[in-house]
């Protein structure tokens, strides 16, 4: 099998099977997917396939969304996407490596300190507009921004339904912003979206297998799985920066 189909295909396993199941393998697909697109153009790849999963999570997810969450933190993350595409439009791809390996070493850092420290600030009006705009930054370069968002949704203690609904809403808003600022960048074309394609089969495997094998994993031991892979990720990024 082709290189690029084999990454394309892994891709889309590990996305349908995070997005149904236990979350938070999101850090491994941008640098899986940028051994056969080295450089910004593996987020043009991506994409697509992230709006994809975005409209399948809200087409189950589609009650009791809180707007007013999402207006307090929404409007910082447009600008964030905004500043993001003027980064984008200014890095080498040394520099996007060295940043990307970053971002996803702070993510996991994050992750960590959440598991024990609690992090009631999130409540305050401050932290809804820095969450957003930083999100809405790393969203942009990185498709990394899902800690941030679930920290922030986490803390403004909503019920099950309405935290797993808001927060599905609002991936989907702020990639559907990306989408004209990745066109605009030349990230997102026609033979992107034919590469996107490709995605598509190990999506729905990955999706399939997320939701009827959740049970039989082990969510602690998973997510440490995930934090040393992506660590892995990060160092192999800065080698090659």
């Amino acid at each position: 099998m082709d290189l690029s189909l084999a990454v394309l295909f892994l891709a889309g396993l590990i996305t349908g099977f995070s997005k149904f199941s236990v979350g938070g393998m999101g850090l491994l697909v941008l640098p899986i997917v940028m051994i056969a697109f080295p450089g910004p153009e593996a987020l043009g790849v991506l994409l697509p396939l992230y709006i994809i999963t975005d409209l399948m999570a809200i087409a189950s997810y589609r009650s009791k969304i809180d707007w007013s969450v999402l207006a307090r933190f929404l409007p910082l993350a447009f600008l964030g996407v905004f500043v993001g595409s003027y980064f984008l439009a200014n890095v080498d791809a040394d520099q996007f490596l060295t940043f990307l390996g970053v971002t996803i070493i702070a993510m996991i850092a994050l992750g960590l300190y959440l598991d024990f420290r609690p992090a009631a600030f999130m409540r305050k009006p401050w932290a809804a507009y820095s969450m957003g705009f930083f999100g809405g930054v790393i969203s942009m370069i990185a498709n990394a921004a899902g800690p941030i968002f679930s920290l922030f949704l986490l803390e403004q203690k909503l019920e099950k339904a309405s935290y797993v609904s808001t927060r599905a809403w609002a991936f989907f808003i702020i990639n559907l912003v990306k989408l004209p600022f990745y066109i605009g960048l030349g990230l997102l074309s026609v033979e992107s979206t034919e590469a996107s394609l490709y995605v598509i089969p190990g999506l729905i495997i990955g999706s399939f297998i997320g939701f009827h094998f959740l049970k039989k994993v082990n969510p602690i031991q998973f997510k440490w799985m995930i934090r040393i892979m992506s660590a892995l990720a990060a160092f192999k990024l800065f080698l090659f920066s």
